[in-house]
């Protein structure tokens, strides 16, 4: 009835909708939360943000939605897949709430945000509906359908960024944990419905980041991920952010996504830390020299090109050529070496894409060779400017014929490209047993490929070495040496 599914490291064909689900934790005495989180990494981290917020309000969380009281969806509109992935959801949940219809149905997130009051028309067992930014209000919310009223909000706010809630990671391994820094994108990509559903950017305090970051240290934690829909675009002004805030809190300067990199990096050297997501036309030579300043800052990067064509990525807004993005990829290179792992996400089917367009995708995925990637046919959103400007008038046929043969040559070129870590030597944090075999453990290297090896004495959480002997085009195997 649900699917608990890991971070993954590769995708074979189009993504597949990630859903993730909180753990049972509290007092045995609340009204009991079920959670299902749908989509992008926000998502997962938002839901540990709710289950936060309703702790406080007496509610304890349960993996098993038939002992819930409430069930929320925190859902995504990326794709109209994802949507139609959590309508067949609710049409499950409505099998739970004919046998117990005191069940509290919720929609959260996207999708939430995109349709508003149209999912309690549409879905009769739809109680509640709450944005992104409304996650404060739930309590309220919650009462409001106690009372017998269905309850909506889903305004989006210019200032929320939830900094003083420390989210429940119920779902963690313990070892790593994802870390908010900023909401919302200033990017009108003409195929992105995100501007829409999450609002405007604001960033966080950094003060309020590094806070966070060194208790899950202190906590056990070994790994950090800085999420943003643009980490690039981080910054934090004293004359825009609360000034007599900020001066008290020690940090009187204007604060970059370079610079908060940074101060994360030296709260431990035993602390890694990862980001995501990149923005080719934003992410800067300072960035890249921090990441070659700091051994525990992870020589991995998420950037996502979207087309090799650059018609189709002016018609996309994306703000940079083919051109500039192979430039982007070489100081990548010549900065961080050949060995940083380089991801990216590429969609086939833009609106008027033509024959000779699809291979020019193809071709620079031959130039960067990619460790990995999330690969898409174009799914027209509804609001965006893509819809509202641009004919979507490629066949669907056409799509999935393009998007298969981009498949292939990912996994050709993810293959390269774990054959070159063969007979090498990898740094590897422990994040738990391999998902085949509980004699096997697994982590990731810094260029954060999945890397299998033998038990032996090792636990979750310790850093190893591992020569590498051999591979897939998704796993690396080897053997831990002194």
């Amino acid at each position: 009835m649900r699917q608990l599914i890991d971070d993954i490291s590769f995708v074979e064909g189009e993504m597949t909708d990630q859903v993730k689900v909180l753990s049972d934790s509290g007092t045995g005495k609340g009204r009991k939360l079920y959670i299902e989180s749908y989509g992008c990494q926000m998502n997962f981290s938002d839901s540990e943000i709710v289950a936060s917020i309703l702790r406080n309000e007496g509610f304890d969380t349960t993996s098993d939605p038939n002992q819930a009281d409430v069930v929320f969806l925190n859902t995504c509109s990326i794709r109209d897949k994802a949507e139609q992935t959590v309508r067949n959801r609710l049409s499950q949940i409505n099998a739970l709430k004919n046998k117990k219809p005191e069940l509290l149905v919720g929609v959260l997130g996207c999708m939430a945000e995109r349709l508003k009051t149209n999912l309690l028309e549409e879905e009769k067992i739809v109680d509640l509906v709450a944005g992104p930014d409304a996650y404060r209000d739930l309590p309220r919310l919650i009462s409001q359908v106690d009372e017998g009223e269905r309850a909506v909000n889903t305004f989006l706010s210019k200032e929320e960024t939830y900094a003083d809630i420390a989210p429940v990671r119920l779902n963690s391994n313990g070892v790593t944990a994802f870390i908010s820094i900023m909401r919302g994108c200033d990017n009108m990509c003409s195929f992105c419905v995100v501007p829409f559903t999450r609002g405007r950017e604001r960033s966080r305090d950094p003060q309020s980041i590094i806070n966070e970051a060194r208790t899950l240290f202190e906590n056990g934690y070994r790994e950090v991920t800085l999420l943003g829909q643009n980490v690039d675009s981080y910054k934090w002004s004293p004359e825009e952010n609360n000034k007599g805030l900020l001066e008290r809190k020690g940090i009187n300067q204007v604060i970059n996504f370079a610079q908060l990199l940074g101060l994360v990096a030296q709260i431990h050297p035993d602390l890694r830390v990862r980001f995501s997501t990149s923005h080719p036309k934003d992410i800067t030579d300072e960035v890249l020299f921090t990441m070659a300043r700091h051994e525990n800052i992870c020589k991995y990067i998420h950037l996502p090109v979207q087309s090799g064509n650059s018609r189709i990525l002016e018609l996309m807004n994306r703000g940079y050529s083919r051109q500039w993005y192979l430039e982007k990829i070489k100081r990548i290179r010549e900065i961080l070496g050949e060995d940083c792992g380089i991801s990216s996400d590429m969609i086939t089917g833009f609106c008027s894409e033509t024959e000779a367009e699809h291979r020019e995708t193809l071709s620079l995925m031959d130039e960067v060779v990619f460790d990995f990637a999330y690969m898409f046919h174009y799914s027209e959103r509804p609001g965006t400017l893509a819809a509202r400007k641009l004919t979507d008038d490629v066949p669907i046929e056409v799509k999935k014929k393009r998007l298969n043969k981009i498949i292939n040559k990912q996994n050709e070129h993810s293959l390269l490209r774990n054959k070159q870590a063969v007979g090498k030597v990898h740094k590897v944090l422990i994040e738990g047993e391999s998902k085949r075999s509980a004699d096997y453990l697994q982590g990731r290297n810094s260029a954060n490929k999945v890397i299998v090896f033998p038990k032996e004495n090792f636990e979750k959480g310790q850093y190893v070495y591992v020569r590498v002997h051999d591979c897939t085009a998704a796993t690396l195997f080897g053997k831990v040496v002194s």
